[in-house]
């Protein structure tokens, strides 16, 4: 381990949206038969922050007023009005609805029910639809934790990062420890069926003791689920501070999730952990879901659509001037039909996502619904998969009627660094040449990402 950094860039997803290039000669009419029938998700991006946080490379916005984000609305239900007309003939159906920024709770209350109705307007849902939505501890009070109950809302998340108002510094969060507490106590209240609670590790001036302190102090509120992510600094993040050693960095990660797990935590991949129901066994393992073929519709600006083979999101965007102009021209657009930006995958880049999507998140790969679907061996389509069973990263772990690719535990805490050796060297030129590009653009200007910056539209 020691030659190895394993802490260069998340792999959720395949391929990264710096791949994206422009695209024509596509519209949603195309491809709207890959949306018929049930089983869909739905995603809209809500892109308002109160500020830019030193790690983030999000597509988010700061300092915008309530009209500007009422104008947001406006472009969104455009939008899904337009959807919806091109779905009706394929009678989509959605069964999972997510709502991220950003930080939509940042919206007024007006607003933030008027968010829901456009969404039970324009597109219908399974009656056991599930509806999740992202929060931070200023933006959680009451009045509109209510809104939220009275929408069926079924997963809240927030992000916490941590309980050290010194480590929450550091990152450049605007909340302290003490309103993240009053904010756990307040979902408590409201009793919502899912609660998940997001923590960071690697901060600068971090240490195993203050990490599992915060952790101690988020299992008292009983969340449901808790993520951790490692700090990563990229794509034009403001924080610019020396991160530890990734031997440090590992060794943080390591006594975290043993130490939820001792707590009876479930460890579905490097970042989730899930509470086990009352009096199951802490062994006990996620079932499987497929997730590399999932079909998803996003609504509004910085969100990303999978749609078979084509992915398709608004140019990817980070910096204050950029994510700025993204949000203006997406408010001024008249016919949102038109799929102008994105990446159509070849099968051999099908193979790699679901590889990567599957293996990063247990049970792990299903080896033979890989050869059901591609006709070919997950093990010989890439030979690596086999390189790292002989090093211990992965073990092939037979079931009932097929057999899994799992991470070990060691594979698992590794996870990002495994998953980006599958990057195909096609996507990674397309990323670095982006990067290249971004690089240039973020050294001519002042206004990269700076905190709490104000510039209103």
């Amino acid at each position: 381990m020691s030659c190895i950094n394993p802490y260069i860039q998340y792999m959720y997803s395949y391929p990264h949206k710096t791949a994206y290039r422009p695209l024509k000669g596509i519209s949603l009419g195309d491809y709207a038969h890959v949306l018929s029938g049930r089983g869909h998700g739905l995603y809209l991006h809500i892109p308002f922050c109160q500020a830019k946080c030193g790690y983030c490379n999000l597509f988010s916005v700061w300092g915008m007023g309530l009209e500007t984000i009422s104008l947001y609305l406006d472009a969104v239900e455009c939008q899904s009005r337009q959807y919806a007309e091109i779905l009706s003939p394929f009678h989509t159906e959605f069964s999972e609805i997510s709502i991220g920024g950003g930080t939509p709770l940042l919206l007024a209350e007006t607003q933030l029910a008027r968010m829901f109705q456009i969404l039970e307007n324009y597109f219908l849902c399974s009656k056991d639809r599930t509806l999740a939505i992202e929060t931070a501890p200023n933006q959680t009070v009451r009045e509109k934790l209510k809104i939220l109950k009275q929408s069926g809302v079924s997963r809240i998340s927030m992000g916490i990062q941590s309980f050290s108002d010194k480590e929450l510094g550091t990152l450049g969060r605007q909340h302290c420890a003490g309103r993240a507490e009053e904010a756990l106590e307040l979902l408590k209240l409201f009793d919502f069926p899912c609660v998940n609670v997001d923590f960071i590790y690697g901060i600068p001036g971090q240490t195993v003791e203050s990490l599992l302190a915060s952790l101690k102090k988020a299992l008292s509120y009983e969340p449901d689920e808790l993520f951790l992510y490692p700090l990563y600094l990229k794509h034009g993040a403001w924080l610019q501070r020396e991160l530890p050693d990734s031997a440090v960095i590992l060794r943080q990660y390591q006594e975290a999730s043993a130490f939820l797990k001792g707590e009876g935590f479930r460890q579905d991949s490097m970042r989730r952990f899930v509470r086990s129901p009352s009096g199951l066994e802490k062994e006990e393992t996620r079932s499987f879901s497929e997730c590399g073929f999932g079909t998803s519709l996003a609504l509004g600006c910085g969100g990303r659509s999978y749609l078979g083979n084509l992915h398709f999101c608004t140019p990817y965007a980070i910096t204050g001037k950029d994510c700025r102009s993204q949000l203006e021209q997406f408010m001024n657009t008249k016919d949102f039909s038109p799929i102008t930006h994105g990446i159509l995958l070849s099968e051999e880049e099908q193979k790699r996502r679901y590889v990567i999507r599957s293996l990063l998140i247990r049970p792990g790969l299903n080896l033979g619904r890989y050869q059901e679907i591609f006709g070919t061996s997950a093990m010989v389509d890439f030979v690596l998969l086999g390189d790292w069973t002989n090093q211990g990263y992965a073990q092939i772990v037979p079931s009932k009627d097929t057999a899994y690719l799992t991470l070990t535990e060691t594979g698992l805490g590794l996870s990002d660094w495994l998953g980006a050796q599958l990057i195909s060297p096609q996507v990674l030129e397309k990323m670095k040449e982006w990067e290249k590009v971004h690089d240039r653009k973020v050294h001519t200007r002042k206004d990269a990402a700076i905190p709490g910056q104000s510039k209103k539209l």
